[in-house]
């Protein structure tokens, strides 16, 4: 099963040993899943990007839902800014990518009460090795200082985004500080060769969401 870069976002931020998403990679999950489907469209040759600014171009994705949602939220003629489109629908990603996830049988979702009154959906992953090997094609560079060129494109830009949003799944915060100056060149290379403005609006919209203790998802 082929798995789009939104939906390998979404597992990416599942911790194994504890066998669940933590409350503290929820903050930026949707902000990840609406950065990768936005990733995926302009790979695509679907949208036009110039700077700060983007519009779509072509005609919607018929095979993937989401990227067909996320396709038609950007303007057709003038461009708008990345950060928008990465912000302000965030709250509402995780939904459309855990049903694709749960369709295709890599999660099951099983609604439950929390103190025996509020209700929550507890979200348990199929194939915890799938997560732990997606993990460490993401870690494995990073911490060999693999150059990013080196890197295939998927794995980089999964490491570039997850750090932005600093999904501890990932990388944990002494990963992040000891190696920086990697991660630091892997985010200038994707600014320069993949898609420039996407990585930065992906960043601003944590940190605004961050600064007021907003997150996202369930």
């Amino acid at each position: 099963m082929r798995l789009t870069l939104p939906q390998r976002l979404y597992l990416l931020c599942y911790t194994v040993d504890k066998e669940k998403f933590e409350l503290t990679n929820l903050q930026g999950r949707g902000q990840l899943l609406r950065a990768a489907a936005l990733h995926e469209l302009a790979r695509a040759g679907l949208l036009s990007a110039q700077g700060k600014k983007v519009r779509r171009r072509g005609t919607a994705p018929e095979d993937d839902a989401f990227l067909a949602e996320v396709w038609h939220d950007l303007p057709a003629d003038t461009a708008k800014s990345w950060l928008q489109f990465v912000h302000n629908k965030a709250a509402t990603a995780e939904k459309p990518v855990r049903e694709q996830l749960a369709e295709a049988g890599a999660i099951t979702v099983e609604r439950q009460k929390k103190l025996g009154v509020l209700p929550f959906d507890r979200v348990y992953v199929q194939d915890p090795q799938q997560v732990l090997d997606l993990q460490q094609a993401v870690l494995e560079p990073v911490l060999k200082g693999a150059g990013p060129s080196s890197v295939p494109v998927d794995a980089l830009t999964l490491g570039v985004f997850a750090a932005e949003v600093e999904v501890t799944s990932v990388f944990t915060a002494k990963d992040r500080r000891e190696h920086r100056e990697t991660l630091k060149s892997y985010a200038s290379y994707y600014d320069d060769h993949l898609v420039p403005g996407l990585r930065k609006a992906l960043r601003d919209s944590y940190l605004s969401s961050r600064a007021v203790g907003g997150g996202w998802g369930a």
